[in-house]
């Protein structure tokens, strides 16, 4: 894809994402891949609602600026996906309200956030690893990420929001929708008896659609 298809595409996405509220004012960021091994990603401060396709930050295949509005302070979470994951085409992160309510809990299992309520979750996100909290912009958060050693796809910034590393910027959207859909379910079937998928039908999930479950 062009970089101007791209850069339109980007927005388009971006955009569709705010309008159903999946993040709002000027929180959440997004990167892409481009021909070149660069990088096209949202400047910071901005919102998705209003991306301009001529002011996306753009970096070059060595990681250098090189056009482009500054880009968001979350730049060494995005890089650390593309360093540990190497066909990570895509970084999507947003401020999404079920999946940091459920974050907050105390009795979330840290290494498998999302409990297993449809198939799709764990076709598109594999495990999901909850960390802990980090101050927005931290590099600490990059180095938290390098330590899944790229065996993880989706992560979940505690009281801060989820993260999702994909193929191509379609799947990145797609999957971290599928997050925050199953955050919410998760929410509204607390202290209710309810039934999840069991271990045999996460295995065979994860045999037939080959999903990359984790450490």
């Amino acid at each position: 894809m062009s970089d101007a298809a791209l850069r339109e595409r980007i927005c388009s996405l971006a955009g569709s994402l705010y309008d159903r509220g999946l993040t709002h004012g000027s929180t959440g960021n997004i990167s892409a891949r481009t021909e070149d091994g660069g990088l096209l990603v949202s400047p910071t401060g901005t919102s998705f609602g209003r991306l301009d396709p001529a002011r996306l930050s753009r970096f070059d295949a060595a990681g250098l600026h090189v056009g482009g509005d500054k880009p968001t302070k979350e730049m060494p979470l995005h890089t650390a996906f593309y360093e540990t994951r190497g066909r990570t085409a895509a970084v999507v992160h947003l401020h999404s309200c079920h999946s940091v309510a459920l974050s907050t809990l105390p009795d979330v299992d840290a290494d498998d956030f999302l409990p297993p309520i449809t198939p799709y979750a764990v076709m598109q996100l594999g495990r999901v690893k909850l960390l802990p909290y980090f101050r927005p912009g931290d590099p600490a958060i990059g180095d938290a990420v390098r330590g899944l050693a790229g065996k993880r796809s989706a992560v979940m910034l505690a009281n801060h929001g989820p993260v999702v590393a994909g193929l191509d910027l379609e799947a990145a959207c797609n999957a971290i929708e599928e997050l925050e859909a199953t955050a919410r379910l998760a929410m509204l079937l607390r202290r209710t008896t309810h039934n999840i998928l069991t271990p045999e039908q996460v295995a065979g999930l994860i045999r037939i659609h080959d999903v990359a479950w984790g450490i």
